[in-house]
């Protein structure tokens, strides 16, 4: 009875054991490539499967996600005999774990060495400004090439990038020097340009103001003018409107030839009056005027009045205005 027992229980542990080993769980996002007798037998996705204990056999679990493949910095010649070293970075993703496992010993490996390899390629056609230039253009190229290359092992590379490009320290050096150089000359450039432009500004300002004060010049003439017209125009009819009141008093009053000469004479001197006047030549109508006034002169005496220059004396002895009646 106690070997029957013991017999039972060997024989439940052996059950618990091979159900143990039966039972295969896959995590999410990676698979198990099984073999049965040494060779390939299925692949098994994320879940829970039943194996046969000690007849299949995981031969390697396969991660789907994608990977990232940092490679040191590689040594590269250009196409002008520089020398750069670039740092890489391969992001390549499991497709097909079978192929990932038995077409490629390691696929990590493989990876770093093909993309080694045609780095050094596509840089060897560049030089090394196109090179530090154009890191679009070499990843377009390297994604390419390392796409067509392993898809037979069943890898995506899904993104290629260049970490960093590093010349050498003398070319470096030469670098900052141009770059130095072609900032100073912008600086220079953009100061002309500043001045050039300074200049034209000041140049156009001076051009306004001129024309803006010939403008005021000929206003301030045309004004000037104006007023020197409106001027001589008050002038002319003040002395029309003088010359008028002469004639109606000429007309109503009585007038003697001697008080035209007495006024006559009055007037000589602002006739001679004036720096440009040199010589002065007598009137032949003076000789007229002086006789009239001195006839004049003659009639007073034998009235035994007082002379008046403006006409003869009336009834009571007071002068008579001139252009009055007698």
């Amino acid at each position: 009875m106690g070997t029957v027992i013991v017999i039972l229980l060997i024989f439940v542990a052996v059950l618990a054991v091979i159900g143990w080993f039966s039972v295969r769980i896959v995590p999410q996002a990676e698979a198990d490539v099984v073999e049965r007798f040494g060779g390939y037998h299925r692949t098994l996705s994320s879940g829970f499967h039943i194996v046969i204990p000690f007849v299949d056999h995981v031969r390697e679990r396969i991660d789907l996600r994608v990977q990232v493949v940092s490679f040191p910095p590689q040594a590269a010649i250009t196409q002008d005999n520089l020398s750069v070293n670039v740092d890489t970075a391969v992001y390549v993703r499991v497709t097909d774990p079978y192929n990932a496992t038995y077409k490629v010993a390691s696929f990590i490996q493989a990876v770093e060495q093909l993309a080694s390899a045609t780095l050094r390629n596509v840089i060897g056609g560049m030089d090394l400004e196109q090179t530090l230039t154009s890191r679009d253009q070499i990843n377009r190229e390297l994604r390419a090439v390392l796409d067509e290359a392993t898809a037979e092992w069943g890898i995506e590379v899904s993104r290629v990038e260049l970490k960093a490009i590093e010349p050498p320290e003398s070319v470096q050096e030469a670098m900052e020097k141009q770059m130095r150089a072609d900032r100073d000359k912008r600086a220079e450039i953009l100061t002309a340009e500043g001045q050039k432009q300074s200049a034209i500004l000041r140049a156009e300002g001076e051009q306004s103001a001129a024309v803006l004060s010939a403008q005021g010049a000929a206003e301030a003439e045309k004004v000037r003018a104006k007023a020197e017209a409106e001027a001589m125009t008050v002038r002319a009819r003040g002395e029309a409107d003088a010359i008028m009141m002469v004639a109606r008093a000429l007309n109503s009053g009585k007038v003697t030839n001697e008080l035209l000469a007495y006024q006559y004479l009055q007037k000589l001197p602002e006739i001679a009056r004036g720096d440009a006047n040199k010589v002065w030549i007598v009137p032949s109508e003076m000789g007229k005027a002086l006789e009239s006034i001195g006839g004049m002169f003659d009639r007073v005496r034998d009235n035994g009045a007082e002379p008046h220059p403006a006409g003869e004396a009336n009834g009571q002895g007071r002068p008579v205005e001139p252009g009055a009646r007698a």
